[in-house]
């Protein structure tokens, strides 16, 4: 018999008195601080060790491959903490990064017996990792975390035909921007106003290679935009975006004033 699962967590200041009581496994789950971002939320609390037992937890440290191109699928992954980037490859070894997945992510989906794109890992990377039987279980029994995943694939068409607009008709300062205001939207720290710091883990390589230009351009084009004063650089690996209006303008041609 199927469990159907309650749409109400426990809150999370709860959590942490529930943990107390809990196994390490049944822990991890219930401090997970993204839990009720991801797909995680479609079980609840009186039912985690479920969820518990069906995953393992890793940590990855930059440079991991994740999914290898190709390998048998027989594993998935939700994304706790870190960015992976995600490619797709040629025989003679070139490749084209297609999306960056971070928190939240879950990765691997596919009707297929193997994997049709490979990750890695762009900086320290935890995942939660189930086996094909463990998740195909818990899509049997929790309808509500098959119709989340369904949600997560439909974002990730979405997604996929934003970066078919972004490669087919842009231009350079098109893409750089829509490439910040993408990362502003899934790993953003708002601030007063418009502005915003924006987290980029990844290399300015692997920023050029997933928006189809050459490092020099993207590197002249954040200059560009930096000398406009619609961005500036932080101390860390990231963008302080200062004038969010004229930057959503760019995004679709439309050159402020």
């Amino acid at each position: 018999m199927a469990l159907e699962p309650q749409t109400q967590n426990t809150p999370t200041h709860m959590r942490r008195r529930l943990v107390l009581s809990a196994g390490d496994d049944i822990s991890r789950c219930l401090l997970c601080d993204i839990r009720e971002h991801s797909v995680c939320n479609a079980i609840n609390d009186k039912e985690l060790a479920i969820l518990a037992h069906a995953s393992k937890s890793l940590s990855l440290p930059p440079g991991t491959t994740l999914v290898e191109e190709g390998s048998p699928a027989t594993a998935f992954f939700n994304v706790t903490a870190g960015t992976v980037k995600l490619f797709k490859s040629l025989p003679d070894g070139r490749r084209q990064i297609t999306g960056f997945a971070d928190v939240g992510h879950f990765l691997g989906l596919t009707n297929s017996s193997t994997y049709s794109f490979g990750a890695e890992t762009v900086d320290t990377v935890r995942v939660c990792r189930f086996s094909r039987t463990e998740l195909e279980n818990l899509l049997t029994d929790y309808p509500l975390f098959e119709r989340r995943l369904l949600a997560e694939v439909t974002d990730e068409l979405a997604q996929a035909q934003e970066q078919m607009l972004l490669l087919g008709r842009k231009t350079a300062r098109e893409r750089v921007a829509s490439f910040l205001l993408a990362r502003m939207v899934v790993h953003s720290t708002p601030e007063q106003g418009e502005e915003a710091i924006v987290s980029l883990p990844m290399t300015r390589v692997d920023i050029a290679d997933y928006l189809g230009l050459t490092i020099e351009t993207v590197s002249r084009t954040i200059s560009a935009l930096r000398r406009e004063g619609l961005i500036a650089g932080t101390d860390h690996h990231g963008i302080r975006i200062l004038a969010l209006q004229k930057l959503q303008a760019l995004t679709s041609g439309q050159e402020y004033s």
